[in-house]
């Protein structure tokens, strides 16, 4: 089967070529970096040309409220490219709860993304994932400094970004769901807890202090970034990756 992968060069995309790749797929990442323009629509027909299953993994450049019209523009491309070129299947990698959060531009441009997704003319997928380990280090440095880390106790269920990919191959390869499908870490943290765990692994000896205003996360109530009933439940744990990606390094 032919794929493209939008956004194919990227932390996850790269590896969703990889392991497409790997099960005997054809599979071709488009990036600016491959000629593909997503905003201008330029080098889109030619990376589609063929392709019966479009997976898009590509991310805004911003997370503020630039990332709506990158978005909007990107997928509206996306879409009038695939019928051009007779794709049968777009899937498209979103968030856990995205439509929960109205306060996070990138939240409602995600959500933007899937409505123009679900109104197109194309049989679809969404696979909504949770946060990745990957960005546990970020997130610790947005609200940090020399002596503490503040984080709200907001609730979240954390999955590799390995995780993200198979779950993203085993849907482009499968039937379109012409729905969503929630993935999700096999453990629920509290954002504060998570950084404390993480800190101390790291052995670094600054103090997490509980802040239920602090960072992009402190919005999310509840459980709206908890994968819920129905997720499909990743099977890496958060400590056994910190342990692996130290003694990788």
């Amino acid at each position: 089967m032919k794929l493209t992968v939008i956004g194919g060069t990227g932390l996850i995309g790269s590896q969703v070529v990889q392991k497409l790749r790997a099960a005997g797929h054809e599979a071709v990442p488009a990036a600016p970096s491959t000629g593909v323009d997503l905003l201008t629509g330029e080098g889109l027909d030619r990376a589609l040309e063929g392709a019966q299953v479009v997976v898009n993994v590509a991310n805004s450049p911003t997370f503020d409220d630039a990332s709506i019209d990158f978005f909007r523009t990107t997928m509206n491309n996306l879409l009038a490219a695939g019928e051009r070129a007779g794709v049968g299947h777009q899937v498209v990698l979103s968030i856990v709860g995205v439509d929960q959060v109205p306060q996070l531009d990138y939240y409602r441009a995600k959500t933007l993304q899937e409505d123009l997704l679900r109104q197109g003319p194309t049989p679809y997928s969404i696979v909504r994932a949770t946060q990745f380990f990957e960005f546990m280090n970020a997130v610790l440095s947005w609200t940090s400094d020399a002596s503490t880390v503040r984080l709200p106790a907001t609730r979240i269920q954390p999955m590799a970004a390995a995780d993200v990919v198979d779950a993203v191959v085993d849907v482009a390869t499968g039937a379109p769901l012409n729905g969503v499908r929630n993935v999700a870490g096999p453990d629920v943290f509290a954002l504060d807890d998570l950084g404390r765990i993480t800190l101390a692994a790291q052995q670094d000896d600054r103090q997490v202090v509980t802040d239920d205003k602090a960072g992009m996360f402190a919005v999310a109530a509840g459980d709206v970034l908890i994968g819920g009933p129905d997720a499909h439940l990743a099977p890496t744990h958060y400590q056994d990756w910190m342990r692996s990606a130290r003694s990788s390094h």
